[in-house]
């Protein structure tokens, strides 16, 4: 979802060669690229994702091999896929 401009889910706010990591919002369950596209295309509040699921549900997606991560893996993953070993944004 969003104002995305490659299958890697770079989008018209966020466009670098490391912006490939995408991020599925709590409150509608979709992937979105930022919050800015996730602001433009829904019409309800962001909502973040409780502590108690951060390290359970797989809510972050690398748009380069489209793996999926809790946010616990993302945190600590040294801005690295740790799958496809693709660098990304913080």
């Amino acid at each position: 979802y969003g104002k995305l401009i490659d299958k890697n889910t770079r989008c018209i706010h966020y466009n670098s060669i490391l912006d490939i990591i995408a991020i599925k919002f709590y409150c509608c369950n979709k992937y979105y690229p930022c919050y800015q596209c996730h602001q433009e295309s829904e019409s309800h509040q962001s909502l973040i994702w409780p502590k108690q699921l951060q390290s359970i549900e797989k809510v972050i997606l690398c748009g380069n091999c489209y793996n999926e991560w809790t946010i616990n893996d993302y945190v600590t993953s040294n801005n690295k896929c740790c799958n496809c070993s693709s660098g990304f944004n913080p």
